[in-house]
């Protein structure tokens, strides 16, 4: 422990998205706290708080990790990945840009989530099904969409990625005819 770190404190330098963040943190802090408080990366979102609605998903090591559940101390000298750390520049990633223009993020607050989850699947999984985005979702809870712009946006993106052409149906952007 460095010289003047009171006892029941931590310190430590976390890489989150590539940069080096000097932190002094309560030991017991988890991962969501520290980035949100000590970091100022507020765009991991408190939900429940108890690893339910994943919200607070972010990636540690590629992989995803509820941070409302995951100790700090136990991902110092791992990488972090939060969602300011998709857009590159000015550059919004494919997810972002998908769901922005098919609608996919009502309120948002669950979107940060979602977006770590699906980068990690798309990291794994270049041309996932509907089945397999579903299944990697499943621990995202969105009140305000239902899943299926959610679902088409990430399929969209993981085109994006390959360099396909492939886009969502038109109605998705601008809504079906109004029947007879």
């Amino acid at each position: 422990m460095p010289p003047g770190i009171p006892d029941g404190m931590s310190a430590a330098v976390l890489k989150v998205n590539g940069e080096e963040y000097p932190v002094v943190f309560p030991s017991h802090h988890t991962l969501l706290e520290v980035l949100r408080e000590e970091c100022q990366l507020t765009g991991t979102k408190h939900g429940c708080e108890l690893g339910e609605c994943g919200a607070c998903a972010v990636l540690v090591d590629g992989k995803p990790v509820l941070s409302c559940l995951q100790i700090t101390t136990d991902v110092i000298g791992k990488s972090i990945r939060t969602v300011e750390g998709l857009q590159k520049g000015n550059d919004l990633h494919p997810l972002q840009e998908t769901f922005a223009d098919l609608g996919a993020a009502q309120c948002g607050y669950c979107t940060p989530g979602i977006l770590m989850v699906a980068e990690a699947l798309l990291e794994n999984e270049p041309e996932p099904d509907n089945e397999q985005i579903a299944e990697a979702l499943s621990g995202n809870i969105c009140r305000c969409t239902g899943y299926h712009r959610i679902i088409e946006a990430v399929k969209w993106a993981a085109a994006k990625q390959r360099g396909d052409d492939w886009r969502p149906a038109e109605a998705l952007f601008m809504g079906s005819e109004i029947p007879d």
